[in-house]
């Protein structure tokens, strides 16, 4: 392959990112004319048409959809190279791609890149916050943060902190409608649903030591999004009943804003996890990144959810373990 094909390459996948042709040639030195020649030349090797073009907007047709996942691939790939070329140095530099969960990813996250950023001034980041499960085979991601178990998948997996998934709503909504005590109480209860591309997380799986009970939050009355953090700050409002990770509304149970409901039944617990591809060389910066979150994670766990970590019956059995001994 020859380096005016790799530089044709990366013309297109910049392009494609940012919607615009002369945009992606000023980020690579080119004028808008040799970005436009570049391309056609482009086209015309492949024999397929990449972009619709229009006077407002550059929209990546379906043969460039194809095209440019691969290319992704293999640019990844030559960045990849170049950069274990330099780990023997130990070059903590570049931009490191993550993505996270919408709440978290506002929230926490937030804050830890930033404290990252202080201890490392070279990395910069590219953040994708998504509740769905992102294609990270295809996509341009070097490390996602996913609450629950780890898809089945190419991806390499990490645990990185206890996690559970608990119902909250807050006080001023359980002063108007009733605190179940019981999941079959539920019923008549408003609720807040997250949908995610696979479709809505409205069914509930409750577990109290022997006892099962299932329940779908029905959604013909529900509040729906897409969006982790617009489904917390609308339970926050009082709209209904919430089903969100411990990590996302552990401040806001201290705080007394939200409350758990039916603390003592467990609805889903699976740990968090930092997904990576398994088969890539890991950057200086993606692995001194993992480290930081590792860490972060262990101290955060102590400190913002402590007893808020397990589901009771857990709780309970670690109290008792560790006063056995």
């Amino acid at each position: 392959m020859s380096m005016d094909r790799l530089g044709d390459m990366r013309l297109f996948v910049e392009a494609a990112a940012a919607g615009s042709l002369s945009a992606a040639g000023r980020k690579l030195g080119l004028s808008p004319a040799a970005a436009s020649a570049r391309l056609i030349k482009l086209e015309k090797a492949l024999r397929a048409r990449l972009f619709e073009r229009t006077t407002r907007q550059l929209r990546v047709t379906d043969e460039g959809r194809l095209y440019l996942q691969h290319c992704r691939v293999a640019l990844q790939a030559i960045d990849d190279a170049e950069a274990a070329l330099q780990a023997g140095q130990n070059v903590v530099r570049g931009k490191v791609r993550i993505s996270a969960t919408s709440d978290f990813g506002r929230s926490l996250l937030r804050q830890w890149l930033d404290d990252f950023s202080a201890q490392h001034p070279d990395v910069s980041f590219a953040l994708t916050l998504s509740d769905s499960v992102s294609n990270l085979l295809q996509e341009e991601i070097d490390l996602a943060i996913r609450f629950g178990a780890p898809p089945d998948s190419g991806l390499a997996a990490r645990a990185l902190a206890p996690n559970r998934r608990v119902l909250c709503a807050s006080p001023d909504y359980l002063a108007r409608k009733g605190v179940p005590t019981t999941p079959a109480e539920l019923v008549g209860h408003d609720f807040v649903v997250l949908v995610t591309a696979a479709g809505p997380l409205n069914e509930l799986n409750f577990v109290r030591g022997d006892e099962r009970y299932n329940y779908t939050m029905p959604l013909a009355d529900s509040w729906e999004s897409n969006d982790g953090a617009m489904a917390r700050a609308w339970a926050l409002a009082g709209h209904g009943i919430a089903h969100k990770s411990i990590w996302d509304i552990a401040a806001d149970v201290r705080a007394g804003t939200l409350r758990m409901v039916l603390p003592d039944w467990c609805t889903h617990e699976a740990a968090v996890h930092a997904l990576f591809h398994a088969n890539r060389y890991m950057a200086p910066r993606v692995r001194v990144l993992l480290d930081f979150l590792v860490a972060r994670f262990e101290k955060t766990t102590a400190e913002l959810l402590g007893d808020l970590a397990y589901p009771p019956e857990r709780r309970r059995a670690r109290e008792e373990w560790s006063s056995a001994l």
